[in-house]
């Protein structure tokens, strides 16, 4: 039998995020060798990985950069999201060492969505085969689900631990320019909690207003509303509709009192962009 401690199966399980019977059969088979059970744990991991691509990865984690724009001009935030399939290699060391890779592969080379990134050089072979050489030791499908980069003044990053023994898995970027630079770091927390989908109305597509409009009128009408009265029902539907979805119009986290707008026109500045990932949303 092979001469290997459970102290050593541990380490390995941690070190690779391999299931402990295919761990313990490694070890056997290196007679011990925790480096050649590790490469055997690669070699038949990347025999696996065409087979894992029908399997769900719907755990993982977000990481996110902050750095100044290559002109000078302000800051450039970048953000990825990358998933598991379990919790477990969500918080491995060696997942969270190729989500940390990704993201600086993305913050090099300029990247905006995974597909771009995937086919960035990063150590000598592309993201998509550091990618899959990780899931080949670990025994998971793993996948780069979406790349976020935001420039502005100034960007504020701010990323929430769903659970505090996992990584985190709800990241928010948010630009602003430098007169909305103090309260950046607010409005990226009540993104986080509320999800906004547009900065401002501006940002609506006018098919979705002329979406919500007709909803809007089909419910009022249902209800027996008059038809005089419709017109003023609907925009205040419509006004409801904004309220949920864009941020500026949104009742501001730390404050229900005031609009996100209206700490924005107070501090004097804007919002420029802003991206928000939550993993497997």
């Amino acid at each position: 039998m092979a001469s290997y401690s459970m102290a050593d199966l541990k380490a390995l399980r941690e070190k690779t995020g391999a299931g402990m019977m295919n761990v313990k059969r490694a070890l056997e088979e290196a007679e011990g060798d925790p480096v050649k059970a590790e490469e055997l744990l690669r070699v038949r991991g990347l025999k696996g990985v065409a087979n894992r691509e029908g399997r769900s990865a719907s755990d993982g984690l977000v990481a996110a950069h902050v750095g100044p724009a290559a002109d000078g001009s302000g800051q450039v935030g970048v953000m990825v999201e990358m998933n598991s399939e379990t919790d477990f290699v969500a918080k491995n060391q060696a997942f969270v060492s190729l989500a940390d890779r990704v993201l600086a592969a993305a913050v090099d080379s300029g990247a905006t969505d995974a597909d771009a990134l995937l086919n960035v050089q990063t150590d000598g072979v592309s993201v998509q085969e550091a990618i899959d050489g990780v899931a080949a030791t670990i025994g998971e499908k793993l996948v780069l689900r979406r790349v976020a980069r935001v420039t502005g003044e100034h960007v504020a990053v701010y990323l929430h631990k769903v659970n505090k023994d996992l990584p985190p898995q709800v990241g928010v970027l948010v630009a602003t320019d430098a007169k909305a630079a103090e309260v950046a770091h607010d409005v990226a927390t009540h993104v986080a909690a509320y999800s906004p989908t547009y900065v401002t109305r501006d940002e609506v597509p006018e098919q979705v207003i002329a979406d919500e409009r007709r909803i809007a009128e089909e419910i009022a009408r249902n209800e027996g509303k008059p038809e005089a009265v419709l017109p003023k029902i609907v925009d205040g539907r419509l006004v409801g509709f904004f309220k949920e979805n864009v941020l500026v119009d949104q009742a501001f986290a730390k404050d229900s009192s005031k609009s996100v707008g209206q700490v924005l026109a107070e501090a004097g500045g804007a919002v420029l962009g802003m991206a928000r990932f939550r993993v497997g949303a």
